[in-house]
Parts: C-alpha cells; structure tokens; sequence
C-alpha cells in the first residue's frame, strides 16, 4: 500500500494495535515498571522513563506524519530543545533566529552565558545577507523557527537545509505554529524537528508536552539515550491524551484556518488595527516562501492595535470569546499581548529589536463560529474608540497601580541573570 494521507495517518494513530486483547483503541499504560520474562531476560519494556507503549505510540505517529526515523515525546516543549541541543558542546556555534520564542531564546541564552554549554550567535533570519552571517558562524547546529512567534516571520527552510549540509551543521526546525498539517520541514532538508504538543497536536489545552523528531535513525537512538538519561521522557497519560487530539488534528486545522482567514479579512477594515502580521497575506514579506514550503498559511496572526498601549486594558476586558491567556493551537480562541506575557523574559532592547511593540497582539484562532469571534473582537474595538472619543487616557485605579508596580518587580525578578534560570 502506498504512504498515506496525514489525515488517515493522524486518525489511525494507535488504532487496532493492541495485541493483548484486541482493543480497536489502545489502552493507556500507567505502570512505571514491567516484569522481567525470567532472571536477566528483560523484554522491550523495563522502566518508563525509558520505554513506554502509550508514549511510542505517540512518537512513532508523530515519526510517520513528519516523515522522521524516530519520534521521541518529552515533558514539554521546553525539554525538546533542550533535548536537540544534547548534540552540541562547549566549542560548537549554536546559531538562532532573533525573533525565537521567549522561552526558546531565554533557554539558549542562559546555557550559553551562564553554563558555557556552547557558543550563541543571533542572526536575523529577514536580512538578506543572513547565510553570510551563518557562514561567518561556522556553527554545528543552526535553529530555525517557521513561521516565528509571534511576528510570523517566514524562514526559507530549504535554503537553511542547504546551507546546513553546506557547512556540516544539523538544521532543528520549530514546527510548533504549523504542525505537521501544514509544514513537513525534514521533506524540506531539516535534520530535526521539534514542537511543543502543548498546542495544535494535542489541540485542547488539557496536557503540557513536547516532541522532538530526528530524520537519521542514529541520530534519533542518540537522542533517546539523553532523553533517559536526563530524565525529560513524557509522562504515559500526557502521552494518551496527545494521541487521542492528534487523531482530530487535519479536520481541526482545517477550520482553524478557515476561521482565521476570516478574521484577518476582517481587521484588515478594521481602522484600530495597523499592521498586520499573517503569511496569507500577499503582502506578507515572506508570503510567497510560505505558500511554497507550506500547506496552509494556519491560524496564528499578529497585529499592531492602532492606539496607545494605555488602551490595551479596555480591549481586553472587552472581548468575551477570546482568552487573555498563555499558549495557543486549543480548540478556543486565545489572545495574548506577547511583550508581557509570551516574551516578558526579553529585556525591551530584545523585544525591541524583534520588532515587539508595545501594542503588538497575538491571536490563536479557535474553531468556534467564526461570526462569533468576529462580532467580538468589533465590540472590543467598540470600547477603544468610544475610550478614544472621551479624549483622556484610562486612568489606573489605586490598585490597578500596585499591580502594575508589582508587574513591573517580578519583571526585573525574571531578567536578573542570577535568577533567570528559575524561569
């Protein structure tokens, strides 16, 4: 039989493979230990932080759909990378992108600076003469992240696989925005795949996980010797749970994007909003890359709201189907303001420089009808402007300005280097 679809793959995942007692779904392994057949004859399985049924099934589902060698499933997204970078050491070049993810950027910063574990470049991905500066590098691992959080910059991957055989460097792609629905980055060259199932795989907000994906089965059986050793292994029940919303993750997806098209026709006539940050657009700086290397443009969008960061608390606190909330790729439809959440541990020269605004908001488009979230973010932009005809600036209330002193503490809390490796 021929390979098949993603959507067939991702709904068959761990179907009829139970071969103890037929069970059309597989049954969930919570045991931390397994019997040994006899006196130094242990089986496949023997402890769970190295082996467990319900989390192979996972990453080998995840192996399949992504077209790797070996998928192997972690704690969290977090402990993915850290698990990628198990492959470098203190005399290699780590190059990353400027505008990574908050907490992608703080880990790789505090190992470099603070642990001396390898050397750090930052380059801007957008310049265009970014493979010289990588050559320049001479780095052994190049990381990439397509489209990136929270701008949605769009990264050529075949051009940075090249680059990486080129240079006999492993290419590590962040697929997390996309998903394997819509992005296949080791068909595109990458050595590596990692994603936090955290978000569209797992799709419901109800685990914290990750996975990372290795395109050589070596470098895939090396990678899974760290993963037991450093302990970072998922647990089996995140892993059950994750394979259940991968199953639904191709039809998901689908309306995901169809609501977000929507939406991003909508501020686009919306005269609060400035820029808007979406590859689907055609004048997206990076569109045309995106539409070649990927599936589908996804739901992730960005805009600039187009008045004073003093307004931000009416927009919120306006919206009713929106979650002010961390994280994103759920079913519900999710709103964040990046500069005090996602990448508050980016100090404002950073943020600066990866082009975060004060007024930058990050949008996850859920699944619910679009209209709904449409009529409620109109009724948000509503609020601001009847704000901005009052002519004065919201003023804080007494304790709405303790909060903001005390915001403003646990800020300077989490940049101090010192501490920052508690964050």
């Amino acid at each position: 039989m021929s390979k098949q679809h993603s959507a067939t793959i991702a709904a068959r995942a761990g179907i009829a493979q139970d071969s103890a007692y037929g069970a059309v779904t597989p049954p969930l392994y919570l045991t931390s230990t397994y019997e040994l057949k006899a006196f130094k004859q242990p089986g496949k399985y023997d402890y769970s932080r190295s082996n467990n049924p319900t989390r192979d099934l996972l990453g080998d589902a995840l192996a399949e759909l992504e077209g790797g060698a070996k998928g192997l499933i972690t704690g969290t997204g977090m402990s993915a990378c850290l698990l990628a970078l198990q492959l470098i050491g203190p005399e290699d070049t780590l190059v990353i992108p400027h505008d990574c993810y908050g907490g992608s950027y703080r880990l790789f910063l505090n190992l470099a600076n603070r642990k001396k574990a390898f050397k750090l470049v930052v380059v801007n991905f957008q310049q265009a003469n970014w493979a010289e500066q990588i050559k320049a590098a001479q780095p052994k691992m190049i990381w990439v992240e397509t489209p990136s959080n929270p701008l949605l910059q769009i990264t050529d991957v075949k051009a940075a696989a090249e680059l990486a055989k080129a240079l006999s460097a492993i290419l590590v792609v962040d697929n997390t925005f996309l998903s394997p629905a819509l992005q296949n980055p080791i068909a595109l060259g990458a050595d590596i795949v990692v994603h936090s199932t955290t978000k569209f795989i797992n799709g419901h907000s109800d685990i914290v996980g990750g996975a990372l994906i290795a395109k050589d089965a070596a470098v895939g059986d090396e990678l899974k010797w760290w993963a037991n050793c450093l302990g970072v292994t998922g647990g089996a029940f995140d892993a059950y749970q994750t394979l259940r919303g991968l199953r639904t993750l191709l039809p998901r997806i689908k309306q995901h994007q169809q609501n977000a098209e929507l939406v991003v026709d909508y501020l686009q006539k919306q005269p609060l909003v400035g820029r808007i940050y979406y590859p689907g657009l055609k004048d997206h700086p990076g569109h045309a890359i995106a539409k070649a290397q990927q599936h589908g443009f996804g739901s992730m969008l960005s805009f600039d709201l187009a008045a004073d960061e003093a307004y931000l608390p009416v927009f919120f606190e306006a919206l009713r189907c929106f979650t002010l909330a961390q994280s994103l790729g759920g079913i519900e439809s999710l709103i964040c303001h990046p500069g005090s959440m996602t990448h508050a541990s980016l100090d404002a020269a950073t943020q600066k420089a990866a082009g975060i605004g004060p007024t930058l908001i990050r949008l996850s488009v859920g699944i619910e009808e679009a209209q709904d979230l449409i009529a409620d973010l109109a009724q948000a932009f509503a609020a601001v402007d009847a704000a901005l005809k009052q002519n004065t600036k919201p003023q804080l209330q007494q304790s709405e300005q303790a909060s903001v002193a005390e915001k403003n503490e646990q800020q300077q809390f989490r940049l101090n280097p010192a501490l920052s490796v508690l964050w």
